[in-house]
């Protein structure tokens, strides 16, 4: 039985959380982004993809 490879997702944070609500702030932490351009990779998963997707506007995505 073959293996699946597991798809890695590159997030960098390219705008700052600052003035926007408490929520997004935590998100953007909580996907360990702490600096401008810090870029982070996780693995490819639903709940990412949720995190993701509330914030968007604060992030760039590389799919790899």
């Amino acid at each position: 039985m073959a293996k699946k490879k597991v798809k890695t997702l590159t997030v960098t944070l390219v705008k700052s959380p600052i003035g926007y609500p408490e929520r997004q702030k935590r998100t953007a932490r909580a996907l360990g982004l702490r600096k401008l351009m810090q870029s982070v990779e996780h693995s490819d998963t639903p709940v990412l993809r949720g995190m993701i997707a509330k914030i968007p506007h604060l992030l760039n995505v590389d799919e790899s």
